[in-house]
């Protein structure tokens, strides 16, 4: 518990940097019931503590809370200051993970069912405690009722795009404790790197855990090759099986349960690259996915999941199951051998069969099974559980069918999105999640069946790591969004107030620099596009837009055909529904304003992140006409940002000057060298 204890050291000192501002109701998630009285509990350090717990809850419980910065002592017998009580189901009705806490002038009452209520008690006291100097606190009078509103919270981290250290893993595991959150989902394996050392196997990190390149970006365009550790430049890193435990067992002791994945058939070019032989047959290179043909391929997953299994204690391991790709599939001997053997019709249907078997072998081995939501495509099991990232949909999807379902949608959940704007912020793979959208997130929406809510087992934030290269980086983009995904897990919908959220979190950003985390500067935060903030009330509003050239309804239809002329910008992020996008031969637009009028000012904006394939127009032409059938040209304006410059840029085209019409036109060319999209927001008339 050596990282505990240091966390503990900095926890006193955070406390005492911003003491002077931290409000006494600061509980980070936010209690179901709490009522703050006028006075205070003051205690000395080494305050006396006891607890009726028995066996090993009782010794971890003794020492965690004798660890803390309080230096409470445990005593076995005699009044003490605090006492932590644990009630039989018959002596209480309270929920799993609840707790009641009272803390009166004379001292402090905590009761709970599990020895996790009286634990999540003591992360509220935590957060409530203010020192007073002199080896002094104080805690205010108040009283809480408290459980959590759903029973799965978790967080993921992905390992494989960047290794990090055991030392690292376990700090985030300190900050989801004081949280209470209780899942922490370890994406140990994919493309980028095998992370976790198999016996049977030694070739995955000897082979594939390093790779010739300082980060992810570098390897992924630079031929995605691996090398061994002891290789000129070799970068990454794997957990051994004593780590493994190492690191299971300290989450254990924060209640927390240990989820690993897997990654399975996709995502799996390590793999492939360490053990050939399990990839598809034939003239094919090896792709990323196994070759679910090749009765081999079922032999080492399940001899790598014995040994994941002997390691991790938890009742589900995550088998991933997205993303795969039938290509290799479709020409593989092997596949088609497979596929006429079974009787299948689809490549799809190969995906389901693996996922299938390795389900039955979880099942059969007493645990059970979790994959992304592209496991839905087939039967699965009433045991099993499905961790949706694609949509509400999928969600209804999975929840009607009956299963356990983690809501992790990307677009409130994926924390390698930028958090602020753009070009103030590092490298990010894309979008844009403020904190104040992630705590707007509300899990259990009208599509989900109100009598199988029950199903809804929780939320989870992701952490993937592409653009994520140092601890530094990864911790800024976690925190503070992590604080809003605890209290969308916790808190009750009518319990949340963004207001009161927004300031405890500045408060706690505070906290938790002290502690020593890199946290996003949410004091200076910019927020979204000014322009994206208020309705532009220009002369084209609400008028008729003719699409000489088709925008891509099937992909961003945006607000549809009215969507260039609503008054309304688009943010920071193309998928916020108010971008409209552009494939093919690009833009084509008329706009008639009903009747002819003087014109001073026309303009519009473009979006490039070259990442996704957004790019800038070649170039943006403006037309005018009085009857719709002959055009003037007023304005030609070339782009000269390069297409290989990375940065989110959003550019202005415009024209201004003076001029008579009816009916305005924008064409906008696609670069030919670039391809991709076009994203534009609206056509201002003024």
């Amino acid at each position: 518990m050596k990282s505990l204890l240091f966390l503990y050291f900095f926890v006193a000192m955070a406390f005492s940097a911003v003491a002077t501002s931290v409000s006494e109701s600061y509980v980070i998630p936010y209690p179901q019931q709490m009522v703050v009285g006028e006075g205070h509990f003051v205690f000395q350090k080494n305050a006396s503590f006891s607890c009726n717990l028995k066996g090993a809850d009782k010794e971890d419980f003794v020492k965690y809370v004798g660890q803390s910065p309080f230096a409470w002592t445990y005593k076995k017998r005699g009044k003490t200051d605090i006492v932590f009580k644990l009630l039989s189901p018959k002596q209480s009705q309270m929920k799993e993970e609840a707790y009641r806490l009272e803390v009166t002038k004379k001292g402090i009452q905590v009761e709970a069912t599990s020895t996790s209520g009286l634990f999540y008690a003591f992360q509220s006291i935590n957060q409530l405690i203010q020192p007073a100097g002199n080896n002094t606190f104080l805690l205010p009078e108040v009283t809480i009722e408290d459980a959590p509103r759903f029973a799965y919270r978790g967080m993921h981290l992905d390992v494989s795009r960047h290794f990090y250290t055991k030392e690292f893993v376990k700090k985030q595991l300190d900050a989801l404790a004081r949280y209470k959150l209780n899942r922490f989902h370890w994406h140990l394996t994919d493309g980028a790197g095998w992370r976790i050392e198999i016996k049977k196997y030694p070739e995955l990190t000897r082979e594939t855990a390093y790779r010739p390149f300082p980060d992810w970006k570098s390897w992924w365009n630079g031929g995605r090759t691996y090398c061994r550790q002891d290789a000129p430049g070799a970068s990454g890193g794997y957990y051994t099986q004593e780590d493994v435990k190492e690191i299971v067992e300290y989450a254990r002791q924060l209640h927390i349960t240990v989820i690993p994945e897997i990654e399975m058939p996709a995502h799996s070019e390590e793999v492939l690259a360490a053990l050939p032989q399990l990839a598809c047959g034939g003239d094919l290179k090896p792709g990323g996915e196994f070759c679910p043909g090749k009765e081999l391929t079922y032999t080492f997953l399940t001899d790598v999941l014995k040994e994941v299994m002997a390691l991790f204690p938890s009742e589900y391991i995550h088998i991933g199951g997205d993303e795969a790709s039938t290509n290799h599939w479709k020409q593989c001997p092997d596949c088609q051998a497979w596929m006429k053997e079974e009787g299948m019709k689809e490549e799809g249907e190969l995906q389901e069969y693996l996922v299938s078997r390795i389900e039955k072998f979880l099942r059969e081995n007493g645990r059970k099974m979790i994959g992304w939501d592209e496991i839905l495509t087939g039967e699965l099991d009433e045991t099993s559980a499905v961790t949706v990232w694609r949509g509400e949909d999928k969600g209804a999807e999975s929840v009607k069918r009956g299963l356990r379902t983690i809501l992790s949608p990307g677009a409130y959940c994926y924390f390698d999105s930028y958090q602020d704007a753009p070009r103030t912020q590092p490298e990010a793979i894309g979008g844009y999640l403020p904190l104040e959208k992630v705590y707007s997130y509300e899990p259990v929406t009208p599509a989900f069946p109100a009598d199988k809510l029950d199903c809804v087992w929780g939320v989870q934030g992701n952490v993937w790591t592409e653009y994520l290269s140092t601890p530094e980086h990864t911790e800024y983009m976690i925190y503070p969004r992590l604080l809003a995904l605890a209290e969308v897990a916790w808190t009750n919908p009518e319990r949340k107030d963004w207001k009161r959220f927004h300031a405890e979190a500045l408060q706690e950003v505070e906290v938790l620099d002290s502690l020593g985390y890199h946290t996003f500067d949410l004091k200076n935060e910019v927020g979204n596009r000014l322009e994206a903030l208020s309705v532009d009330n220009h002369l084209a509003k609400g008028k008729k837009v003719e699409y000489l050239r088709p925008y891509a309804a099937d992909y961003y239809p945006a607000g549809g055909d009215g969507a260039l002329t609503n008054g309304i910008h688009g943010g920071w992020v193309y998928t916020d529904l108010r971008w409209q996008g552009f494939l093919g031969k690009g833009m084509d637009a008329v706009v008639d304003l009903e009747k002819s009028q003087p014109i001073r000012q026309l303009s519009i904006d473009f979006m490039q992140l070259i990442g996704p394939g957004v790019f800038l127009p070649q170039k943006v032409s403006f037309l005018v006409s009085d009857d719709g059938k002959e055009y003037t040209l007023l304005k030609t304006i070339t782009t000269t940002l390069p297409i290989t410059d990375e940065k989110l840029t959003i550019q202005n085209y415009a024209w201004e000057g003076t001029c008579e019409a009816r009916y305005v036109r924008v064409q906008a060319d696609i670069n030919p060298e670039a391809g991709g999209f076009l994203f534009t927001d609206e056509i201002v008339v003024k």
